[in-house]
């Protein structure tokens, strides 16, 4: 009798539970439907990821677009980090509770299009007759598939290569050249360990994939069979080709040298090599462009940037981009996604675009933005916030070069970065780069058999 009655309890609880998560998606829908009727205009629900100056930046964008013009009425809302976004979409995706923009990560392009959950935003440039060219190629080369648009890159970074000028400047040693090779930034980092005898680690990289990923790509040569799924279905990875291998023996080199400090991998290790730096107590490390205007807070002009290093003997090919795009979800009626497109458009002008520059450091993707007074004044005054951008502007998009067109990319970048991991700590190099590609040759070879494929 007990047990009848716990499971009858259970059952109304269970209901209930349901009946309470209808009812709020119900009035969620409602409230966006009333909020439509009360302003006359057509909703568009933006969901982000942007926190800190990026949220506040946003905030400001959507605030202006609804008061110059009456058609349509965007509301932004923070839904968390890239991978709780990508999932929050393909979970609510033909719901009342989706979203007609999104933001997503840039390894999420693929995962993104062959959803079958979006719409290309090349249908919207062709009607248009929008003026594409406008956006810095290496910018949209991540978004583009067989020559179309599908989304619109709107934070975009790269890595980039930092050292510390009034290090450099006391022991009396050369910076490196704006366009360094692996033997170039080598040179100044053991002459910083020597000369300061120890005091200061010539250089550091986090055990981060992205990073290697671009070391690779900066090679010119691809991480997957296919042209990195550019050009077919990526069905093999290749982690241990000769431009992998040499990326890790130039770091091999500055570890055994005594010149190199491990800070390990994850967001303590980014904040610590970064705390270190700005210190004094580490003259170079690489990370996200987005940085630079942080580090020059402190530093001003001790701040040095270089483009990403690239293998001696070799032209630079040229890095994907970071960050994440807008794209528009096809659940939601014409009206809205055309009120979607005309937000990214605004979000992407010369203006916002030289503004949002300015004010997060992710890098202006509209070519027009580098002559507007904001950022013309802003690298006037600090020439080193221009050199991401620059880099950005000279890279000429090729398959190798505009990121992974890869469903599942999240387990190839644990893999690499054990496997980074490991050479750090002294393992060997063509080992752990060799177990990481074969690790996420199972997962893709699973990816691709559950999707019909292979």
């Amino acid at each position: 009798m007990t047990s009848l009655k716990t499971g009858w309890q259970r059952y109304w609880q269970w209901l209930v539970g349901v009946l309470v998560v209808l009812l709020a998606l119900g009035g969620f829908a409602y409230n966006r439907t009333r909020a439509h009727a009360d302003t006359g205009r057509t909703k568009v629900v933006f969901w982000h990821e942007m926190k800190g100056p990026g949220q506040k930046a946003l905030d400001s964008y959507v605030k202006e677009f609804n008061r110059k013009q009456s058609k349509y009425e965007v509301v932004a809302e923070f839904e968390g980090g890239y991978n709780d976004v990508i999932q929050k979409i393909l979970n609510t995706h033909g719901t009342a509770a989706s979203p007609a923009l999104f933001q997503s990560m840039d390894i999420s392009t693929s995962q993104m299009y062959h959803s079958g959950f979006t719409t290309p935003m090349q249908k919207f440039v062709d009607r248009d007759h929008y003026d594409l060219d406008q956006i810095i190629p290496g910018a949209k080369a991540i978004d583009m598939r067989q020559g179309q648009l599908l989304a619109m890159t709107f934070n975009a970074s790269q890595t980039a290569l930092y050292y510390n000028k009034a290090v450099l400047r006391k022991y009396g040693i050369t910076p490196p050249p704006v366009d360094p090779t692996y033997s170039d930034i080598t040179r100044v980092a053991k002459e910083i360990h020597s000369k300061s005898h120890g005091q200061v680690k010539g250089m550091t990289m986090e055990a981060y994939s992205w990073l290697f990923e671009q070391l690779v790509a900066n090679a010119g040569v691809p991480l997957t069979n296919h042209d990195n799924g550019h050009t077919g279905n990526a069905t093999k990875a290749d982690f241990t080709s000769p431009a992998a291998i040499k990326a890790m023996e130039w770091v091999k080199e500055n570890i055994d040298a005594g010149d190199f400090m491990n800070f390990g991998s994850g967001g303590n290790a980014s904040a610590n090599e970064s705390a270190s730096f700005l210190s004094g107590h580490l003259g170079i490390f690489m990370q996200s462009s987005a940085l630079t205007g942080q580090l020059y807070k402190t530093l001003k002009n001790d701040l040095g940037v270089t483009y990403y290093p690239r293998p001696d003997g070799t032209k630079a090919n040229g890095i994907a981009v970071g960050g994440a795009a807008l794209w528009i979800a096809n659940d939601k009626p014409a009206a809205v996604q055309d009120g979607a497109w005309e937000f990214t458009k605004f979000l992407v002008n010369a203006q916002n675009q030289a503004d949002w520059q300015a004010k997060t450091g992710y890098l202006a993707v509209n070519k027009q933005s580098k002559d507007e007074p904001q950022l013309k004044a802003l690298f006037k005054k600090s020439p080193v916030l221009a050199v991401s951008g620059d880099q950005l502007a000279r890279t000429k998009p090729n398959n190798t070069n505009s990121g992974v067109f890869v469903d599942g990319w999240v387990p190839a970048r644990t893999a690499i970065q054990n496997a980074m991991q490991q050479i750090f700590a002294g393992e060997d190099i063509k080992k752990s780069l060799t177990t990481a590609e074969n690790t996420y040759n199972k997962v893709l070879e699973s990816n691709n058999r559950a999707n019909g494929r292979n």
